[in-house]
């Protein structure tokens, strides 16, 4: 995208009906996921989530992340859209799509690792609740890493991410680059979060919750990177806690 097409646009794409449109239309879709995973997967037994196939599991994590990241990125695919409507970008669906597909990617070590860790929690494993702490304490840490804040910075200005990656957007192919480039940016902030998911339970709705509006804040919040380290002091609480005290496993999952 070049920057005469971008400069000066977060303020129009704000009272452009377009941008309104795509609003709703990602709410809808991540109201979609979370709706998918309280009434699907939010009711399975502990037994049937433990012996799910590779197959659903992935739905249900795609579902858990168009819920849990679609409200995050509104900002980024709103300036987008107001590229694709003069005609200088690929519809917007492509642009999406390529972010999915890296978080849909994600799903196949995170399936790993839930397999792994799914029967211990359900029986409130003090080695399972030992790790979770010692993923949370590496959460807390990472937080804190420049890694973090690069990635972060690059999720907060929309703008900034175009004129750094915004080449060929008017094809298909550098459309969904584009946006499986901003997907990986977003996985470099979130990614130690994802693995707390799954170590405290992957099909947890507070956890879920919790970490969603910690991430939409983080990113579009102004008050975003303090924020982070916030949530970082907050993190090494509950991992301590977890390596003293591994019976409180069963209280917060």
């Amino acid at each position: 995208m070049a920057q005469r097409d971008t400069s000066g646009t977060v303020r129009d794409v704000e009272r452009w009906p377009l941008g309104v449109s795509l609003s709703y239309s990602l709410l809808v879709v991540a109201a979609l996921g979370w709706w998918w995973t309280v009434v699907g997967a939010g009711h399975m037994e502990s037994s049937a989530m433990a012996t799910m196939s590779f197959a659903a599991f992935l739905v249900a994590w795609i579902a858990m992340m168009a819920a849990m990241m679609l409200p995050a990125i509104l900002p980024v695919v709103r300036l987008y859209a107001l590229a694709a409507a003069r005609g200088a970008a690929a519809p917007v669906a492509v642009f999406v799509g390529g972010y999915l597909v890296v978080w849909s990617a994600v799903g196949v070590p995170a399936y790993l690792l839930w397999r792994r860790l799914s029967g211990p929690l359900a029986q409130a494993s003090p080695g399972a609740a030992r790790f979770a702490g010692a993923v949370a304490i590496g959460a807390a840490v990472y937080q804190l890493t420049p890694l973090k804040s690069l990635c972060l910075k690059r999720c907060r200005s929309p703008l900034s991410f175009f004129l750094h990656h915004g080449r060929h957007l008017d094809r298909p192919a550098g459309a969904a680059l584009a946006g499986g480039r901003h997907g990986v940016y977003c996985l470099g902030c979130c990614w130690m979060l994802m693995v707390l998911l799954v170590a405290l339970g992957t099909m947890s709705l507070g956890w879920m919750i919790a970490l969603a509006v910690l991430i939409l804040l983080e990113k579009t919040a102004p008050f975003g990177e303090v924020l982070t380290r916030v949530a970082a002091a907050g993190l090494l609480i509950l991992g301590a806690a977890l390596l003293l005290q591994p019976a409180l496993i069963g209280n917060i999952v």
